[in-house]
């Protein structure tokens, strides 16, 4: 397959990735050279409960997201799906991310033969970035 588009992407989402991670229902909405943008739609389900002041996702859904887009925006770079399992994580929430819907945006920083670096960004609804996410991935196809 010469690339990958949105609906390429959403397939493979539903046939690789486990169903809890399809629950999140993420969205691919643009998809370029260098990066690849989603979308976290608002989910009840993702709302960690308790305390006082509004809603807010979980870190451990941020957490499924940006692994699960960088996964993918690999797919859509290297035209196609290579195997691979995530090395490292590293997460950074800067403030909270309310259930309105999340821009993600996912950066490719390398992408060798055998391993692959990404920076995924969460922008809330107002666009202030609230968590990154640096993700090392190896190839398992090598």
């Amino acid at each position: 397959m010469n690339s990958f588009n949105k609906s390429d992407i959403m397939a493979l989402l539903k046939s690789v990735f486990a169903p809890w991670v399809q629950d999140l229902k993420l969205q691919v909405t643009e998809i370029n050279n260098k990066d690849v943008q989603f979308y976290l739609p608002e989910n009840d389900n993702l709302v960690r409960s308790g305390g006082d002041g509004p809603p807010v996702i979980c870190g451990q859904a941020i957490a499924s997201a940006a692994d699960t887009c960088c996964v993918l925006a690999l797919t859509a770079i290297n035209k196609k799906f290579r195997n691979c399992t995530t090395v490292d994580m590293t997460n950074h929430f800067m403030r909270p991310l309310s259930n309105t819907g999340i821009e993600i945006n996912v950066e490719i920083l390398s992408n060798g033969r055998k391993m692959a670096v990404l920076r995924a960004n969460f922008k809330n609804k107002s666009g202030k970035l609230a968590a990154t996410a640096i993700c090392s991935f190896a190839y398992l196809d090598t």
